[in-house]
């Protein structure tokens, strides 16, 4: 700030008394100064940007060079002017204070425009990535969108390309299988023919025996290869009711299973595939274990989860991931007393992961095993 003192008479202090400069609205400012200046009526001048201050006589400042000035002036008691400049508007904040503050607006600035352009190239990478993870859990039927920048477009185009063939081999890896299934029945028959001409009675009962077990394995690879070719539409129903019914068939079989309902669930999925799915895990309970206890709950997420526990033996932990490979059983004998030739759980996890579930299995602490099947 500069001041500077002007005598009651010189060219200056007369032209700001009785000048018709116009001034800015002090306001509330005028009101705080009156006590400090006495009762003796007094002129009070602040020049704006646009007010010709210049042309003042005796103004030793030029306008022209000091554009950013403000100029004030008081007359005092002895019709002296006091003159206040102040050369540049630093709005109340020292120079270190404004470099800091300006310094942080353009940080924030940079930061917002840095987010939104960051953004906006990760977006397609990130609609790349749901693509992919869609294809891992449906590979049948999900496609990736080409579109996005060039180069986003050509890996989009490029795992289509791979997934159709992917899906190709797959459709003729299945129908190739269940041919060559279908064409072991003509040997097995041409076999159980010729065993009716063993004399050995041991022996027959052996032969007839290999023959039946070959029989149903014969058979399970058929449906499963049919389950794995269909593609069952999807439909709204309520899960809820399916699972009471499971239920109640096997209690109409004299299996004590129980279910607690929570009340009308909707769900949309394909619902043979999925009553096929819990009927197996329901059943495998039945079997190697005890009759199960079933419940549907809700994620935090919004999914849906059915868990279906029984007090048997349990498996062993080596072995939970195990048993959802084709053909493996936990006891080879067991095929002969429980029938059946290992690929139920391969099935049921096969129909889960087509449709974005999956299937999940532990030991509980107290005993007994938890399957969980997640929608």
């Amino acid at each position: 700030l500069h001041f500077a003192w002007y005598a009651p008479h010189s060219p200056l202090a007369l032209a700001l008394e009785h000048g018709h400069y116009r001034a800015m609205e002090v306001g509330e400012s005028w009101h705080f100064l009156s006590p400090h200046l006495g009762h003796r009526p007094r002129h009070m001048a602040v020049f704006q940007e646009d007010n010709p201050v210049s042309l003042l006589p005796g103004l030793p400042y030029d306008r022209s060079v000091f554009h950013d000035a403000y100029f004030a002036g008081v007359q005092l008691d002895d019709g002296s002017w006091i003159l206040c400049v102040a050369l540049q508007r630093f709005w109340g904040l020292y120079a270190f204070q404004r470099l800091c503050l300006e310094g942080a607006m353009l940080a924030l600035w940079i930061i917002a425009v840095s987010l939104i352009a960051s953004r906006q190239l990760s977006r397609p990478i990130e609609h790349l990535a749901h693509g992919v993870r869609q294809i891992a859990g449906k590979p049948a039927s999900a496609h990736l969108p080409e579109t996005g920048p060039r180069e986003i477009r050509l890996v989009a185009e490029t795992i289509n390309t791979l997934q159709a063939q992917i899906a190709k081999f797959v459709a003729d890896r299945t129908t190739m299988l269940a041919a060559i299934s279908h064409d072991l029945r003509t040997p097995l028959t041409r076999i159980r023919l010729r065993g009716e001409f063993i004399d050995c009675t041991e022996q027959q009962r052996l032969l007839f025996r290999d023959v039946d077990e070959m029989q149903i394995m014969i058979d399970g690879a058929l449906s499963f290869f049919r389950e794995d070719a269909a593609r069952e539409e999807s439909t709204a129903f309520d899960l809820s009711g399916l699972l009471q019914t499971i239920a109640y068939d096997y209690a109409d079989q004299g299996h004590d299973v129980r279910y607690d309902n929570p009340g009308r669930i909707g769900y949309r999925g394909p619902i043979h595939a999925l009553k096929r799915v819990f009927s197996n895990l329901v059943e495998n309970a039945i079997k190697y274990a005890t009759p199960p206890h079933i419940t549907l709950t809700h994620e935090a997420e919004g999914a849906l989860v059915v868990t279906i526990i029984d007090d048997g033996p349990g498996i062993p932990p080596e072995a939970l991931d195990a048993v959802f490979e084709p053909y493996f059983r936990l006891d080879k004998s067991r095929n002969r007393q429980t029938g059946g030739v290992g690929l139920g759980l391969t099935s049921a996890r096969t129909i889960m992961r087509a449709h974005g579930g999956d299937i999940m299995m532990q030991n509980r602490p107290e005993g007994g095993l938890c399957v969980q099947v997640f929608l």
